[in-house]
């Protein structure tokens, strides 16, 4: 059974930063999608980026040029880190892994992110 732990998320001043790691454990094809969907108190769930096995990478434009995501392949663990961070960055952030062989997905948790004006 694939298992998401997600850890790094935190409050933190406007303008700071934050790392946020996923592992995946369990088996699972090599080729998939790895990234971190994000969902604000009454606001529907959004990408926020996510990155290939290949590493193919997309950002959400709202965060682009200040979160960068990574992966890797060996540990099976993606990274998000979000610098110059804004008060609309605030929402719980999920791990997310599409396993491109029968298209399923998987979501972790969630982490919350919290950034104080």
């Amino acid at each position: 059974q694939v298992q998401l732990v997600e850890s790094g998320g935190g409050l933190v001043q406007a303008g700071g930063s934050l790392r946020l790691s996923c592992a995946a454990s369990g088996s699972f094809f090599s080729g998939n999608r790895m990234g971190w969907y994000r969902q604000a108190p009454g606001k529907q769930r959004e990408l926020a980026a996510t990155i290939t096995s290949g590493g193919s990478t997309n950002y959400a434009d709202s965060v682009k040029g200040r979160f960068t995501i990574s992966r890797d392949n060996a540990k099976n663990t993606v990274y998000l880190q979000m610098n110059s961070l804004k008060p609309e960055d605030t929402a719980v952030y999920y791990c997310y892994l599409l396993v491109f062989l029968g298209m399923k997905n998987y979501w972790g948790e969630g982490t919350q992110v919290t950034v104080s004006s």
